[in-house]
């Protein structure tokens, strides 16, 4: 992604097809949200057609929002295909794509043929942005077994429909191949931004500014806290902290505050040295990942430019100690962007802590790269810029 992007004209029309967005949470939301925000503020026309919510969408300048989607069953498909008729062909569709989002039980076949006929027969454009593909064999019951056949073949009707595709990260490119079914068709790679922005504002951080936790090194961790992050993240936190009372641990996000009950019930000495956020807002989060010194986010497959997680340590400029697995892009050690250890390996993730903690200026200058590549390759203007730039090109190629 070059640092310097040339100027688009043009104003150019969208219809995001997404499994959610807000008020209902979740990572799709969040990008799908400032994806839409994004192309408007360009002065493009956006139109997000999204499943009925139970609370109404702040609105957007140059967005406009259809619930019609709704239970994503044969009549809502029909009413949106009614819908986006009313509007000039060829319309460009933008697919969010992960297969457990569109209901059925992850395996609604009828949407994917749905649109495999707005691409064939309504002749519109569909660009599709996968952000998971398919779910893997062997790792579950025989249920997960079929369904992870079924979003083969999911994958092979989106595929054939679609003619751009995205990937959050490169590691899709290879597991999809095999189902373009001989097509030459391009996927590049489109990183996932950071869903929170770093607040720099003074006056609203005096607003949200986190209390000191009364230490000298406070460390963090943002997620969810689902089950398989949990499993990693919860033998690390004694070691941390038993034994250095001069740290401190944020748990940030929903879920923390559920997470942090059941490590202070087995470890009552760091009732004082724990602390959780609970949900919050944008503004509190970024003001609390500020005040960290450095991020700890272990992943089971290593970190990779889908961890919406990990890309807000990137954008804050805070140092990140984290795994390197399968999915892991090269760039991270590359360009130094974090600490990366194996996953599972506990000894060499607390020494890795330990050695960032030890050296402030070799935080400072991690944090600094850190902060610099995520402007200059992730940040979400480049997403846009992608989006936007694909079409003018394919729009000049075919009038040569």
């Amino acid at each position: 992604m070059p640092k310097y992007l040339p100027i688009i004209t043009g104003v150019q029309e969208w219809h995001i097809i997404t499994c959610e967005y807000p008020p209902q949470l979740g990572g799709v939301s969040d990008y799908t949200w400032m994806v839409a925000r994004g192309l408007a503020e360009k002065g493009d026309r956006v139109h997000v057609w999204c499943p009925s919510g139970s609370a109404p969408t702040a609105p957007l300048s140059g967005v406009t929002i259809h619930r019609e989607l709704g239970k994503m069953n044969g009549a809502a498909l029909r009413l949106v295909g009614k819908r986006l008729n009313e509007f000039p062909s060829p319309r460009r569709i933008l697919v969010q794509w992960v297969p457990h989002g569109y209901g059925y039980r992850s395996m609604n076949l009828r949407f994917c043929m749905w649109l495999w006929k707005r691409a064939r027969v309504s002749n519109d454009e569909v660009d599709l942005m996968v952000h998971e593909p398919f779910l893997a064999f062997g790792e579950g019951s025989w249920k997960q077994d079929a369904a992870a056949a079924v979003h083969r073949i999911m994958a092979m009707m989106i595929l054939n429909a679609a003619k751009r595709v995205w990937v959050s990260i490169p590691a899709w490119r290879d597991r999809l191949r095999p189902y373009l079914l001989g097509r030459n068709l391009e996927m590049e790679w489109l990183p996932i931004p950071s869903s929170v922005e770093c607040d720099l504002n003074p006056i609203r951080n005096a607003n949200s500014s986190p209390t000191p936790l009364g230490t000298q090194h406070t460390l963090g961790h943002f997620g969810t806290f689902g089950r398989p992050i949990v499993e990693m993240l919860e033998p690390l936190i004694v070691p941390l902290l038993e034994d250095h009372i001069e740290r401190s641990l944020v748990l940030i996000g929903r879920g923390s505050t559920e997470f942090r009950s059941k490590i202070i019930e087995q470890n009552p000495q760091l009732d004082d040295r724990v602390h959780a956020t609970g949900q919050i807002t944008a503004a509190e989060l970024s003001a609390w990942v500020q005040k960290c010194d450095m991020m700890i986010q272990p992943y089971p497959d290593g970190v990779s430019g889908r961890r919406t997680t990990a890309m807000v340590g990137l954008s804050h400029g805070r140092p990140v100690v984290t795994t390197s697995g399968t999915l892991t892009e090269e760039v991270w050690e590359q360009n130094g962007l974090a600490a990366l250890v194996p996953p599972g390996d506990i000894l060499r993730f607390l020494a890795a802590v330990n050695d960032l903690l030890s050296d402030e200026q070799k935080r400072s200058e991690m944090g600094f790269r850190a902060r610099r590549f995520y402007a200059d390759h992730f940040d979400v203007r480049h997403t846009i810029h992608s989006l936007r730039f694909r079409r003018e090109l394919d729009a000049l190629q075919c009038q040569i």
